[in-house]
């Protein structure tokens, strides 16, 4: 893995996803790997190298605290092309000193991660008046989540990590995407209700982004059913009895396709 520091001059870019304002990348590149992410062919990344280099972003909060004295206030999403807690996060630590600006200007954060290591920061998030924190868990099964999301934190640790926010009274939610090929609409019920025991007060549903080269690489993973990735009826089954199970256990069902 080549770590490389580099300096940026923004810190803050205008975001067209849904609900948010602006996203926050303290890092360019990506320890977890997954064999479905997509970002590669949004920065226009050769394939073969994501996952070999992390570019920290070492100045980003001194750049953050400039950009948020002059920014109209509006969601920020930390992070839309990488995941802000990593393995290296841990050593720079640069998602953290954001956080730390931003409870000072009090901005709404939405944190998105599969990693567990966003409990350091606990003590942070809980200080900011509107935050949310949205974990991607696409199966049950740390096995298969082993072939997909090899470096990611396993699937217990995430929903325990959940609860731990929950519990504090931190709104979380469950990214249920992209939705494993394994999942059987027979598992459905006990997923939703294993989201809810953990703390989710809301679910979003999300297919695989079928970008050039990630059917192919997820192909090469030989994980059951992979066929299905490519099957919109599939997902569209899975969306239609997840909102089933989700007005029946009156939780909050998005599509995010």
């Amino acid at each position: 893995m080549e770590i490389r520091q580099v300096k940026c001059k923004t810190a803050l870019s205008k975001s067209s996803l849904p609900g948010l304002d602006y996203s926050l990348n303290p890092y360019r590149g990506c320890q977890h790997n997954c064999a479905y992410c997509y970002v590669p062919n949004v920065l226009r990344i050769d394939r073969t190298k994501w996952g070999t280099f992390v570019d920290v972003r070492i100045n980003i909060p001194f750049v953050l605290v400039k950009e948020l004295r002059n920014k109209k206030r509006g969601t920020i999403g930390i992070s839309t092309v990488t995941d802000p807690y990593q393995p290296i996060e841990s050593k720079f630590k640069l998602t953290r000193y954001c956080l730390e600006q931003l409870v000072k200007y009090n901005f709404p954060v939405c944190i998105q991660t599969k990693s567990k290591l966003v409990l350091r920061d606990l003590d942070l998030i809980s200080k900011l008046s509107n935050a949310e924190i949205m974990f991607s868990i696409g199966t049950l099964d740390d096995n298969e989540r082993k072939t997909l999301e090899p470096n990611a934190s396993s699937i217990n640790d995430r929903l325990n990590a959940m609860k731990k926010f929950s519990d504090e009274g931190i709104k979380t939610v469950v990214f249920f995407g992209p939705i494993y090929p394994t999942i059987k609409v027979e598992n459905l019920e006990e997923i939703v209700n294993t989201f809810i025991e953990n703390g989710a007060k809301e679910i979003m549903v999300d297919k695989f982004n079928l970008k050039p080269g990630i059917f192919e690489n997820i192909k090469k993973c030989n994980i059951s059913n992979s066929e299905r990735v490519k099957n919109q009826s599939y997902f569209k089954e899975i969306l239609n009895e997840m909102k089933k199970y989700g007005k029946k256990r009156e939780i909050k069902i998005v599509s995010a396709f």
